[in-house]
């Protein structure tokens, strides 16, 4: 992964470069690059915001969505946002995101994803999802709490409004078009 030496909010946002793919994200004063995502990782992130948006009225999945928080910026694989929240103006999202979701990739440790996760949490989103497809497990975040893993055919904590999804399901999403 990709850095930066030392910046301040406002000179990471005010670099052009940040919107490359893969997206640039803001945390702990250092721009970091993520990684590039693999099949699966793309295939489950695409089919996963598929089944959201289907699913629930009010609310909208997104992929990538880029998030300014007092000193961070991070863009989430996937959040999903009440759609009262989003303007209409190609922006990032101001604030932490209800819900937060992200997989893991190869090779990819996950304390910079806890961290990206504990910071959305302490601004104000509700759930978060670590999917680790290698290890066939979902970690979950639910406000203040402390993570739970689940795994197979456990259901997972959802927003009102959702239907439910096991751990399996999820990960059923690597699939192609699904």
């Amino acid at each position: 992964m990709a850095t930066t030496p030392v910046l301040t909010l406002q000179q990471f946002l005010a670099q052009p470069t940040i919107e490359d793919s893969p997206a640039w994200e803001f945390m702990g004063g250092q721009a970091l690059q993520k990684p590039m995502p693999s099949l699966f990782h793309s295939r489950l992130q695409r089919n996963l915001v598929n089944r959201l948006n289907q699913s629930a009225l009010g609310w909208e999945a997104i992929q990538e969505l880029r998030c300014v928080l007092p000193e961070f910026s991070p863009v989430p694989d996937i959040v999903v946002v009440r759609i009262d929240r989003l303007g209409n103006e190609d922006s990032p999202l101001e604030g932490a995101p209800d819900w937060l979701i992200e997989i893991r990739s190869l090779g990819q440790g996950t304390l910079e994803l806890q961290r990206k996760i504990l910071a959305c949490l302490q601004q104000g989103t509700a759930l978060a999802w670590l999917i680790d497809w290698h290890q066939q497990q979902v970690w979950v975040w639910e406000g203040d709490s402390l993570p739970k893993a689940y795994e197979g055919g456990e259901v997972l904590p959802v927003l009102p409004g959702f239907p439910s999804l096991t751990v399996d399901q999820v990960l059923a999403f690597t699939q192609a078009k699904l």
